[in-house]
């Protein structure tokens, strides 16, 4: 059996000029990286201006397990199968960050014979956009102790800065420093800390801005944090916002690749769900709307996460939303909310997957009838599925009113997604879509935070600690309370705890911590345990890559 990197290594990639063709691109838009990467001017969706929106099919899935429930590949797979099909087809997907890559996941670029080319290039250092967020973001940093260093005029208070270091690299250590030790020449000490470069407001702010002056714009809200007078400090009274836009005048473009069959793909911004807003850039989903017919899109992590984020901050950003919902299950993944330890997962348990199926029901439940939205359900095949297993969920999904069909695009590729394409093609004509978002922005901000904790998270109630009452106070008073809601919490769980499978009800939503991030123009609402600087597990995924005397790149899985 060829691993992933082999797979895509005895692939002959098309050019990058043959991709855009597909979407009658001209060349005059195109800035090559190579033979088989390009970045999309921003002249283009300029040019595509009076042209009509495509539908946009947004691919999410249940709530994630240690197991892996093959979204992104779901994504990519369905991409391809429209590519059969002959329907002229655009895929929008988030860059890969390095901690991952290097950590627990492996690579991000797909798996089987449903990746996107050249998955070695875009998994690791691709075009330079996460560099360029570091970059611009750590300039940021520095110059803010620069300030310190050099008289304080702006009066800014060490004990309230809120603008922390970032790097592209899962790395626990730095999770909280001190800084400015040694001579007096060598800065001011103060406590600080690290978080993971799709974690810094940049990341946001580069995925929500709709061009290059709204890019600046932003840039200039951003707080960096507060004066010993108690007002905030922004990133425009520092003087550096129009460096920190030089930095990312390239990352603010698309960057076109392919699949493994050679379809259409940009790739742009890597924003985590779990911790920040978890999808691609509007420019890119909006461009891809005016180049293809259908626009195939996914976001982090279950449709709690990334979805929600999509449909309450993300579209009501862009002028857009979705026309239809993909919701990627696995039997593995039932059966593992269903209370079966990872290490038995294949092998065939019913009980358990019926007991898993509460999960299922939410995310449909939240999808259909919150949201209202058509969905169509994609089973994603693994080997150790039993006819038996896959009868009982597609069974439960016709039960439900829901069209579900089995998917082997890991397998087969395009052809293993046809038949999931061909439902989705036919829902779109079939079904009504009514799509409304959870909330309005003009509600106050615990009201925003209990809406999405007890309509979409099941949760009975929300709790604040004193902190993060006194940060909603203080953003209420500073006229930042009309801005949504974003949640950072764990992935595995409906829940802020991790261990709670299944659909838990009952439990309540302890928010610990409240963050302004008023360039990107979101609050985020950070839950239980979760951490914006991730740590690398027993076993890096790192220990596995290594570059052979050839060239050749192992381990990338």
């Amino acid at each position: 059996m060829l691993s992933d990197i082999e797979i895509a290594s005895a692939c002959k990639l098309k050019s990058i000029g043959e991709i855009a063709e597909k979407l009658q691109i001209s060349d005059d838009y195109l800035e090559l990286y190579g033979k088989y990467k390009a970045k999309l001017d921003l002249g283009l969706h300029s040019s595509l201006k009076n042209k009509p929106n495509g539908k946009l099919i947004y691919v999410t899935a249940i709530t994630p397990t240690p197991a892996g429930e093959g979204k992104t590949t779901t994504a990519i797979g369905l991409t391809q199968a429209f590519g059969k099909l002959n329907r002229k087809v655009c895929l929008c997907l988030r860059e890969p960050s390095l901690g991952p890559v290097f950590g627990v996941k492996g690579g991000a670029t797909g798996g089987g014979y449903s990746q996107i080319l050249p998955m070695d290039e875009i998994n690791l250092h691709f075009t330079g956009d996460i560099h360029a967020v570091t970059a611009a973001h750590n300039l940021l940093a520095a110059v803010i102790d620069n300030h310190l260093m050099h008289g304080n005029e702006l009066q800014i208070d060490p004990k309230r800065i809120r603008w922390r270091r970032v790097m592209d690299i899962s790395d626990r250590q730095l999770r909280n420093v001190i800084v400015g030790l040694g001579k007096k020449s060598d800065g001011v000490v103060r406590e600080t800390g690290f978080d993971i470069s799709v974690a810094s407001e940049i990341m946001a702010i580069l995925c929500l801005a709709t061009d290059l002056e709204d890019l600046k714009t932003r840039l200039s809200k951003i707080i960096v944090g507060y004066s010993y007078q108690n007002q905030p400090i922004f990133a425009a009274d520092l003087k550096v916002v129009g460096a920190m836009t030089v930095l990312l005048k390239d990352a603010i473009k698309p960057n076109l690749v392919q699949t493994i069959e050679g379809d259409p793909v940009l790739v742009h911004g890597g924003p985590f769900a779990n911790i920040a807003h978890g999808n691609n850039s509007i420019i890119a989903t909006k461009m891809a709307l005016k180049l293809a017919d259908y626009t195939i899109t996914e976001g982090g992590f279950g449709a709690d996460l990334g979805a929600e984020k999509f449909f309450d901050i993300v579209g009501p950003a862009a002028g857009i939303g979705p026309d239809l919902a993909v919701l990627v299950v696995t039997v593995r993944a039932l059966k593992f909310h269903g209370g079966v330890n990872k290490t038995d997962l294949n092998l065939e348990n019913t009980s358990a997957l019926k007991l898993g199926l509460s999960n299922l029901e939410r995310h449909l439940a939240n999808l259909r009838r919150v949201y209202q939205l058509p969905v169509v359900v994609a089973v994603n095949r693994f080997p150790s599925d039993t006819d038996a297993e896959l009868k009982i969920v597609l069974e439960y999904c016709k039960e439900q009113g829901v069209r579900a069909e089995i998917s082997e695009v890991v397998a087969k590729g395009g052809a293993g997604g046809v038949q999931l394409a061909t439902a989705v093609l036919e829902v779109l004509e079939q079904e009504t879509n009514d799509f409304t978002p959870l909330y309005s922005y003009d509600i106050p901000v615990k009201q925003k935070v209990e809406i999405i904790a007890t309509k979409i998270y099941g949760a009975a109630s929300v709790e604040y600690s004193t902190e993060a009452e006194k940060a909603i106070a203080s953003l209420e008073r500073e006229g930042y309370s009309d801005l949504p809601v974003c949640i950072a919490k764990t992935q595995m769980s409906f829940s802020d705890d991790p261990n709670l499978k299944g659909a838990p009800s009952g439990w309540r939503l302890k928010v610990r911590e409240i963050r302004i991030m008023a360039g990107a123009g979101f609050i985020v609402a950070i839950a239980g345990d979760i951490l914006t600087m991730p740590g690398l597990p027993i076993k890096p995924a790192a220990e596995e890559i290594d570059l052979l005397p050839d060239g050749r790149i192992v381990g990338l899985f």
